[in-house]
């Protein structure tokens, strides 16, 4: 068992395949299938990553998907520090107080 009954979960599901898009969609777009990734509390007993389940969002709504991840969280973050634009903000306000505002 991955996660139990209340558990913060992701599930994805397909909501159109590429044959049931619309045709005035952009090529690129129409080839592949609408996806949902949604995240919420988990209304099953118990289920493994895998599974079909139900869960319920923050806000109260209900959806149903393939488990995917239990206890998502971000992962992306903004890179690494630029030297260069750390002291930006600084010399604008110099230059503005020079100036006279």
């Amino acid at each position: 068992m991955d996660a139990k009954k209340g558990d913060w979960v992701r599930i994805h599901n397909i909501v159109l395949k590429p044959e049931e898009r619309s045709p005035h969609l952009p090529e690129d777009t129409q080839k592949v299938p609408l996806e949902m990734w949604v995240k919420g509390f988990l209304l099953n007993e118990e289920a493994n990553i895998g599974d079909e389940v139900e869960v319920e969002t923050y806000i109260g709504r209900k959806a149903k998907g393939t488990l995917v991840e239990v206890n998502p969280y971000w992962k992306h973050n903004f890179g690494k520090a630029v030297p260069e634009l750390l002291y930006i903000g600084r010399q604008l306000r110099d230059m503005l107080a020079e100036d006279g505002e």
